[in-house]
């Protein structure tokens, strides 16, 4: 059974189609970039898989179950900007996370429990270069570092899924190229099933071991709004021997020339 499992999914926010027609099986330790033109339904459908969003119709399973319909911590989550405390300590950020996961209602941990957080929350901040830097506060961190501190966020508790929405679209080149490293490694090490939105189309074939493109079959200039994007191509990448372009199904051709409604 795959880890999610999508089948003519659609998103409509009134009459206007974001996505129509997903059909879409994710195994559980891929790593899935997309792509696609600007308003596409890329982070809506990212949103969809966190719990932010809900599908108008189709079936979406995590686990062959009903997606839950609000974040979890089956899911974690990296954004383009920071999504840090300014008032807590990088120490403070990570331990936070699993506060938050192990006591909902106080949301906070106390003796043998919180020591034992702390001593994990310092493992993962050693994970991804950040152990020098524990002691300090997201304004004395360069924009990798607080990158590096928001995977950690994430990561800390565990997810089955880590969802990146252009985590390194702000970041300088150099900086970048060393958050693909860090991203690869964690990746392999923790066995994650990743799901990253990217707009730099080399990026997307450097990480992903498969590659989703979004966009529109259909566009009509008298309604703009009338259609949505669908998966139009996925691309095994990674380890294969050269990106082997495949239609999402075979009827793709058919179905753009002849639609059924």
């Amino acid at each position: 059974m795959s880890l999610i499992t999508i089948k003519n999914l659609w998103k409509e926010y009134g009459d206007n189609v974001v996505l129509e027609r997903l059909n879409l099986n994710i195994e559980e330790g891929e790593f899935c970039t997309l792509v696609g033109p600007s308003g596409c339904g890329k982070t809506t459908f990212l949103k969809m898989l966190l719990g932010q969003e809900t599908p108008t119709k189709g079936t979406f399973l995590l686990d062959g179950k009903p997606f839950p319909d609000e974040p979890s911590i089956e899911r974690g989550i990296v954004f383009q900007r920071y999504s840090v405390f300014e008032h807590l300590s990088v120490l403070g950020n990570v331990l936070l996370s699993m506060e938050l996961k192990e006591s909902k209602f106080f949301g906070r941990l106390f003796g043998k429990k919180r020591k034992e957080a702390k001593e994990k929350a310092m493992q993962m901040l050693e994970s991804v270069g950040l152990g020098d830097a524990a002691h300090k506060y997201p304004s004395e961190l360069s924009g990798g570092m607080q990158q590096r501190l928001s995977i950690a966020q994430s990561l800390v508790i565990k997810p089955k899924i880590l969802l990146l929405d252009e985590p390194f679209g702000a970041l300088d080149p150099g900086i970048r190229a060393d958050m693909h490293t860090l991203i690869l490694d964690l990746w392999k090490r923790n066995n994650l099933t990743v799901i990253m939105v990217t707009h730099d189309l080399h990026e997307s074939f450097y990480l992903g071991s498969r590659l989703l493109v979004f966009d529109k079959v259909r566009y009509d200039e008298q309604a703009p709004n009338a259609y949505g994007a669908r998966i139009t191509y996925d691309i095994p990448v990674g380890n294969e021997k050269g990106a082997i372009l495949t239609k999402v199904d075979k009827s793709r051709k058919k179905e753009t020339n002849n639609y059924d409604n």
